[in-house]
């Protein structure tokens, strides 16, 4: 039965009992409210008229249009419409949800990694303060500069002076007659200094091989960019791409200690031979101070933060006291190592050029300092001031060494190695060893001044002469690491040895075999 109004089956049916009409119950309410009279017959009609017909629950019949093939291909096909709808409006909800979810845990790692280099910086912090406390008692001023470094490496109790720069406690009158002290001491010195017997002659040095190769930094980040020699005691100091510094012991041919902390590639390493203190200066713009513990691992003391660009070099003062080190922010710092204070940081204003490379004359008093453009620069400690300019190389000066003759100088640069003349200011030989695409990266003087060693494309040994005498080539050893660049090259005691680092990751030592009882190729 249908609706007498809408003509479709009602879902509350209601009739009349004066005509005996059916209704939809919603639809004879309303007309009834808005005309009070019956819609067919025109009646008087109200809702007391109006009788409920009770139904049993049936399955509705189906429309029309399920009663063909067309009417039921249109019905599919509008059910199909509304489900691509729904299942699009879900995908978009699934995309959103996973956008949120991918934020929540981007988030989530941030937060992680935040709460654990804080965690790290407390621990450090924590340590160094162990240590402090465990030492002799400092002065004052240093212990005060000490405590606020432990924070975050950087030392708050700095003054800023004008321009937002630093102020810096400066180098004392004690301090200037302490390295002037040194200087005279050491001079005194090396005027009645002979060449040790127990020095490789050069039939010895000119049968030198590879003895042994060590695997000390990682295979994913290979590259040795540094290397130093604790004579006294024949360990050999690596500092790599790998972002870590690498103590090996050439003579039992094991690793002492891997220093990890600096979070960018380490490009200087130097040993301070009075105590059992060790420096490496980074491309993460920081220099630490790490200090041997009783149980032979070695703890970094200070972190420091003067510099505002990568630390290209870390060089020793004489006195085991002090050291340098050289950015290329342009400037170089004066430190106290007992301290780990910043007491003077130079910068000239006539010079745009970061430092490369830097290097202490054996005596203290002077410092050589190699720049991005191709100049050394030649400073007095004590003024700090620049006394002489040294040009004539292409590209960036990568080392600087000086002999301990004490008068001649030795740089390296992309165009070879130039040896200079202290006493008269000026190049007096030239070595122009490799191709133009081949730079030279290391030159190493002996401790005795009897030889030069070359690193570029191969490692080059030559005789030490003089101004007018030849500078002889004994030795020529190939770079067995395949990549055509040995980065660094050091003497090791009495020249029994050479360290060679290159772009792979193995230290080479090369010497004489029968000389060699303890590592193995």
């Amino acid at each position: 039965m249908n609706c007498s109004i809408s003509g479709e089956v009602p879902e509350e049916p209601v009739v009349s009992i004066k005509s005996g009409l059916l209704y939809e119950k919603r639809l004879i309410e309303r007309h009834i409210s808005d005309y009070g009279k019956c819609p067919v017959t025109g009646e008087e009609l109200t809702m007391d008229d109006i009788v409920p017909v009770k139904t049993g629950k049936i399955v509705k019949p189906r429309s029309l249009t399920a009663a063909s093939i067309p009417g039921m291909l249109g019905m599919f096909q509008n059910e199909w419409d509304a489900l691509m709808l729904s299942n699009f409006a879900l995908e978009q909800q699934l995309h959103t949800a996973r956008q949120e979810l991918s934020h929540a845990l981007y988030q989530h790692d941030a937060a992680c990694r935040v709460i654990a280099r804080l965690k790290k910086e407390r621990d450090e912090a924590r340590s160094l303060l162990a240590q402090a406390e465990r030492q002799a008692p400092l002065p004052a001023s240093a212990a005060t500069a000490d405590v606020s470094a432990l924070s975050n490496g950087k030392r708050e109790s700095e003054d800023v002076g004008p321009g937002g720069k630093r102020m810096r406690p400066g180098v004392s009158d004690s301090i200037i007659a302490e390295l002037t002290e040194c200087n005279a001491t050491l001079s005194q010195q090396r005027k009645k200094r002979q060449i040790p017997p127990t020095l490789v002659p050069i039939d010895a040095l000119e049968r030198y091989t590879q003895l042994s190769s060590h695997p000390l930094h990682k295979t994913n980040k290979p590259g040795i960019t540094s290397i130093d020699i604790n004579l006294s005691k024949d360990i050999v100091a690596t500092g790599g791409v790998d972002s870590n510094a690498v103590l090996f012991n050439r003579t039992s041919g094991e690793i002492l200690s891997t220093l990890s902390g600096h979070s960018k590639k380490v490009t200087s390493v130097k040993f301070v031979a009075s105590n059992d203190v060790f420096l490496s200066g980074s491309a993460d713009k920081t220099v630490r101070i790490w200090q041997r513990s009783e149980e032979g691992n070695y703890d970094c003391r200070h972190i420091l933060k003067d510099h505002t660009a990568e630390v290209q070099a870390v060089t020793v003062h004489a006195t085991n006291n002090y050291f340098v080190t050289a950015s290329l922010d342009t400037t170089w710092c004066f430190y106290d190592l007992s301290a780990g204070l910043c007491l003077t940081q130079v910068e000239d204003p006539s010079n745009s050029m970061g430092y490369t490379s830097a290097a202490f004359h054996p005596d203290g008093l002077i410092l050589g300092t190699g720049t991005t453009g191709a100049t050394v620069r030649i400073w007095d400690v004590k003024s700090r001031g620049n006394v002489a300019n040294f040009d004539g190389h292409t590209g960036a000066v990568t080392a600087i060494s000086f002999s301990e003759n004490g008068y001649f100088l030795a740089t390296a640069a992309h165009d070879g190695v130039k040896l200079w003349d202290l006493r008269k200011l000026k190049n007096f030989r030239s070595f122009e060893l490799y191709d133009q695409d081949t730079p030279t990266n290391s030159v190493d003087f002996d401790h005795s001044g009897s030889y030069l060693a070359i690193a570029g494309s191969d490692i080059r040994v030559y005789q030490v002469g003089s101004v007018k005498a030849e500078w002889n080539c004994i030795k020529t050893l190939p770079d067995l690491s395949g990549t055509g660049r040995a980065t660094s090259v050091k003497f090791g005691p009495d020249a029994r040895y050479l360290a060679v680092g290159s772009m792979d990751r193995n230290l080479r030592i090369f010497g004489l075999p029968e000389d060699d009882a303890s590592t193995e190729s």
